[in-house]
């Protein structure tokens, strides 16, 4: 006999999923390496304080983490890190260098001994920081990006390529550090070494330009005791964006433009396989890689649009086999050692697991972190891929999560509370993949809508270029024509829409709140809200002139970056919302939420302001993750007048 399905409003249905399953499952595997032949990667600890562990998988086929807590893999370069380690088998045993996120400090670590330091420590600002190692066993040198503050400010900083010995002879010595490079580049990414160890190449760019904007790729020979030379051109531009740089077997130049409008494969400046389509990203962090060549001349490729596959290209032909699986989208993290390829996939029904592809046999399979059930798949959601029409008739890109639970229907008749969601960025997209916090409310009767608004990457240079100078316009109008969609055609219901967003979703969020009269709440998660502070100095280096593209440049449009600010508009703000912060971000700064509330003192408008002391950009904790997820349904609980189940209430100030 089957259950008996039962018919209860949408927001009322019993679920299993909760919200300490949600935030035990939330993050997944980086950055994945080889250690001789077996495959290495950094897993997220939500339990243990949010920290990353590196894990390996054993010629047995058993995982284990490598470091114990309260070791965290994670550097803080750019604020976003990167590929944070780097290992090789020496004397036969496992030799790893990486970035530990307490003091950012490079470790040398080998099995079975204790991590010790071998860069030094400098009290200038933020200290010395370091990304994307390279072991240079030939020179006993780790290549690294370093990061490195002249002074207290957030935009006092230089980054070089260096060298650091291996033999912890410059953990009290700076001037033990060689570097590689002079600084001339405000950004710089890892050095890739050229198959015959005699050429560099990597990337760099410079204020105000971001990495997607353009780029310039840079070679330079290396000389016989592991010096750069003068580094010279061979690419890119400021209107030419590379998003990786490496060497083919046999040394020729591989790396990803998009001068066609598509990050599309080139080597030696020829497109190998011209594509309306991606074959790479936006680099907010370094040493994302979404190609690797292999021995035999071909390359594992990470590519398409609006999602990605893992395949591999035949750089004669043009022809790309994809692998087998039920994965629909790869991150940009790939690895290679002789006919293996690693990478990480996900689907709408699995969460992102390690992946090894055999380039012999055609067969993949999952090697680690292996997507496991927490609760009865038949709870998780049916996403649709759509496309709408904007105002201006321009496509926008969406995934539609409609309310799903096998026990329960709700009443006829009564189309159910949505909530949009809008991605960071806000060059980022959203991947169609299972993410237990949207499952959350879907098996709770709560559609969930995430938009690739303009700007997204994904759908070519053109789509990414429809939000220059327009952020706060064509984010917030792309939004609204979703939303507004799902409720014209019934699939929504118009006076119970919500929209939640955080980073640069956040700003997209409040400003569509204080923009328009679509939504009846919104959940705002450390966003940018006061553009004018943001712009001048209360961000870090990285994105601190990202505005000139966003917005336009402050002495040229002064008003512009007053009428798009939330904080300028908090008058206009009339529902309730909840606004969630980490005390320690050092990109949204808590400041822009404190200014903004001052603003809504004696409005009478109900919030909730949580802030959470220890989590940073991006919230990584498991007990934050599940306040968050409780509060955000009780308030969509309370303005759309649903009874979800054993869900804490959410205090509302006035």
């Amino acid at each position: 006999m089957g259950e008996t399905v039962r018919t209860l409003a949408y927001g009322s249905w019993p679920s299993p999923i909760d919200a300490a399953t949600a935030a035990a499952h939330e993050g997944h595997p980086e950055y994945v390496g080889f250690v001789g032949d077996e495959a290495w990667w950094t897993e997220p600890r939500p339990t243990e304080g949010g920290r990353r562990t590196l894990v390996r998988r054993r010629p047995d086929g058993t995982e284990e983490p490598v470091l114990p807590a309260p070791w965290n893999v994670r550097s803080r370069v750019v604020e976003y890190g990167g590929h944070p380690w780097a290992g090789a088998v020496v004397d036969g045993r496992p030799l790893v260098v990486f970035v530990d996120f307490a003091d950012q400090r490079l470790y040398r670590y080998e099995e079975g001994g204790t991590p010790r330091p071998i860069s030094p420590v400098s009290e200038v600002g933020g200290g010395l920081r370091w990304v994307e190692p390279q072991l240079r066993l030939d020179l006993g040198e780790v290549w690294c990006v370093l990061e490195e503050f002249t002074g207290e400010g957030p935009t006092d900083v230089r980054r070089v390529l260096a060298a650091v010995p291996l033999d912890g002879s410059a953990a009290e010595d700076r001037d033990a550090v060689r570097e590689l490079t002079d600084g001339r580049h405000r950004f710089v990414t890892g050095a890739r070494i050229s198959p015959d160890g005699r050429r560099a190449a990597w990337l760099a760019w410079d204020h105000p330009r971001m990495p997607w904007d353009g780029t310039e790729l840079l070679v330079a020979e290396v000389g016989d005791h592991g010096t750069l030379g003068r580094p010279q051109i061979v690419a890119g531009g400021t209107e030419e964006s590379i998003a990786q740089v490496d060497w083919s077997a046999d040394g020729r130049l591989l790396y990803a433009s998009d001068r066609s409008g598509w990050w599309n494969l080139h080597r030696d400046g020829q497109p190998l396989c011209r594509r309306p389509e991606e074959f790479g990203g936006p680099l907010w962090k370094l040493g994302l890689r979404w190609f690797a060549p292999l021995a035999d001349g071909t390359i594992a490729v990470v590519h398409g649009r609006g999602s990605t596959a893992l395949g591999i290209l035949d750089p004669e032909t043009g022809e790309i086999v994809d692998a087998a699986g039920p994965w629909t989208e790869f991150a940009p993290t790939l690895a290679v050692s002789g006919e293996r390829v690693v990478a990480v996939g996900a689907s709408p029904r699995s969460a992102y697991e390690v992946v090894e592809l055999d380039t012999r046999t055609g067969r993949s399979r999952v090697i680690g972190a292996a997507h496991d059930d927490a609760v009865d798949p038949a709870y998780y959601p049916e996403p649709q891929i759509r496309t709408f029409t904007g105002p201006a008739g321009d496509e926008i890109h969406a995934h539609i999560y409609p309310p799903h639970n096998p026990g329960c229907v709700a009443p006829a008749d009564t189309p159910p509370p949505y909530v949009v969601r809008a991605h960071g960025g806000p060059t980022d997209r959203a991947p169609l993949v299972l993410d237990l916090a949207i499952a959350y409310f879907t098996s709770r009767g709560i559609g969930v809508a995430e938009v690739d608004y303009g700007g997204s990457s994904g759908y070519g240079r053109a789509y990414r270029n429809r939000l220059r100078e327009q952020w706060g316009v064509v984010d917030v109008e792309d939004c609204a024509a979703v939303a507004l969609a799902l409720a014209d055609e019934g699939t929504a219901d118009r006076d119970r829409l919500a929209i939640r967003g955080g980073s640069a979703g956040g700003w997209t969020a409040a400003a569509s709140l204080t923009t328009t009269d679509v939504y009846a709440c919104g959940t705002i998660l450390y966003p940018i809200l006061d553009l004018a502070s943001w712009g001048t100095g209360e961000t870090h280096d990285f994105e601190s002139r990202y505005l000139e593209s966003l917005i336009g440049r402050p002495t040229e449009v002064p008003a512009r970056y007053t009428e798009r600010s939330p904080a300028a508009q908090a008058d206009r703000l009339t529902v309730p919302f909840l606004l969630l912060q980490g005390l320690d971000d050092v990109i949204c700064p808590p400041a822009q939420c404190e200014r903004f509330l001052a603003r809504m003192e004696g409005r009478r408008v109900p919030y909730a302001y949580i802030a959470f002391e220890g989590e940073g950009h991006g919230f990584r904790r498991a007990e934050t993750m599940i306040r968050v997820l409780e509060s955000e349904l009780s308030l969509y609980a309370q303005v759309f007048g649903l009874n979800p189940p054993g869900i804490p209430k959410l205090e509302l100030a006035k």
